[in-house]
């Protein structure tokens, strides 16, 4: 195989074409997917310590594991035989740099299924999930909300995936209180920092936005406002805040791999 790259970015492209190549189903999510969907945005333009995150399906979880790992990555092995189900783990030995793989889902403070939606877009997660990995964040942070906004500056809300389907959230949100509350804080917050801190030098393109992205929020709040919510909503939203309506995030850590 091609010698590991450099850049993250550019490495994370390389292994998803070759595992499409090999037939195994891999995209890119976490912060390099949001520099992948806007290739001239310069913040943070230095990468080199930047993990790659991949997502999988549980069907190709061992082929890929084999795919990294003949790739030149060290698998963290005791990680990956005790939670490999959900999540791998390798590292770049050259240059200590981490390949998370999760499978099947996202689970933060909700849970994202995504096992079947990895074909509907590439090399990243469709944009409704990039999306909502980030609303589904109840502490979320400057960074965060920055990767959001630069979604909503260059892609139109839409009801496909040629733009960030509004479809795949309202189902979350109109089904589930708890997803409904976290997306709708959080896109408040967001709408509040376009118009309030962000400084100009955080969304730059390199040329206007192709979105007005304080539009794509409020057609965002819009839809989810308006769509019919299911009985189970209805019952859990009589409780509102008074339970916790997410999880705390997990934090597991990694010792250095081995091969």
């Amino acid at each position: 195989m091609t010698t590991r790259l450099d850049d993250p970015l550019a490495e994370a492209l390389r292994l998803i074409d070759l595992a499409d190549q090999a037939g195994i189903q891999a995209r890119l999510m976490g912060g390099l997917a949001f520099h992948a969907k806007a290739p001239t945005w310069t913040a943070r333009i230095d990468r080199s310590r930047r993990d790659i995150d991949l997502a999988t399906r549980s069907s190709d979880a061992r082929p890929l594991a084999t795919f990294l790992t003949d790739a030149g990555y060290a698998p963290d092995r005791q990680f990956n035989a005790l939670y490999g189900h959900k999540q791998l783990y390798f590292v770049d030995p050259d240059r200590g740099r981490p390949v998370d793989v999760l499978v099947d889902r996202l689970e933060m403070c909700h849970r994202l299924e995504f096992r079947e939606r990895l074909a509907a877009d590439h090399p990243t997660l469709p944009l409704a999930e990039l999306l909502l990995s980030k609303l589904q964040i109840v502490r979320i942070n400057r960074k965060d909300v920055l990767d959001a906004l630069v979604l909503f500056s260059e892609y139109a809300v839409t009801d496909d995936d040629s733009g960030i389907d509004a479809r795949r959230i309202v189902t979350l949100t109109a089904s589930d209180w708890g997803w409904w509350r976290t997306v709708t804080m959080n896109l408040g917050k967001i709408a509040e920092f376009l118009l309030v801190e962000l400084r100009p030098e955080e969304l730059d393109l390199g040329r206007p936005p192709r979105q007005d992205a304080a539009a794509g929020i409020a057609a965002l709040q819009v839809l989810i406002e308006v769509a019919p919510r299911s009985a189970r909503w209805k019952l859990r939203a009589r409780v509102g805040d008074r339970l916790p309506w997410y999880e705390e995030p997990e934090e597991i850590g990694h010792p250095p791999a081995t091969g």
